[in-house]
């Protein structure tokens, strides 16, 4: 049985008017366009088809909300990288990414990394954008299972000498299920922090 035996899609957003009431509590999910965003979403919430995958990166075009439980909800960002979007389509998302953080009920970031690539520039730009101060961040190094035992403590101990005090991290793979049940946890957590 899921854990989340009433997760559903909610809605999509393209600009900030259509947002879902400013209530309850939500996660913003997000990750480089091939990282492994929308199978981690679907691992969590144990729903192989919530979030859509594609073999194709990016298709991710605005944001789209899940409710797992009643006034919980998670949202899943536009990836970002080498995702083959027109600068016209990135430049509309500016505003609306900028309105979210904007939200009481945004209480924090699930950060998605493929763990062969490790923490970029742009990730850490997110994590700054989420505002670590005040919202909890908590960074999956996916598709761990790509890696031996030794490498991936070494992406841990890596990610994790980066990333200080900013935000915690884990390893985690949608494929074999490591890491998914801490993945959980640190949600329901993230839901439940005090919005400041």
């Amino acid at each position: 049985m899921s854990q989340y035996p009433k997760a559903a899609f909610l809605l999509s957003v393209a600009a900030p008017a259509q947002f879902p009431v400013d209530l309850g509590a939500e996660v913003a999910f997000a990750g480089r366009s091939n990282a492994g965003k929308s199978s981690a979403i679907n691992a969590i919430s144990g729903r192989k088809a919530l979030a859509r995958t594609s073999k194709t990166p990016g298709q991710t075009r605005l944001l789209n909300y899940f409710e797992l439980e009643t006034d919980h909800r998670i949202v899943d960002l536009p990836g970002y990288g080498y995702a083959a979007v027109n600068p016209e389509e990135r430049r509309k998302w500016v505003p609306l990414i900028d309105a979210l953080r904007s939200r009481a009920s945004l209480r924090g970031l699930m950060l998605v990394v493929d763990v062969r690539r490790g923490l970029r520039d742009e990730d850490l730009a997110l994590i700054d954008w989420a505002e670590p101060r005040h919202r909890g961040v908590h960074v999956l190094l996916a598709k761990a299972d790509k890696l031996n035992q030794a490498e991936r403590a070494k992406a841990l101990r890596e990610a994790a000498a980066t990333l200080g005090e900013i935000a915690t991290v884990q390893l985690f793979s949608a494929h074999s299920g490591l890491g998914v049940e801490p993945a959980r946890e640190r949600l329901a957590g993230l839901w439940a922090a005090a919005a400041t």
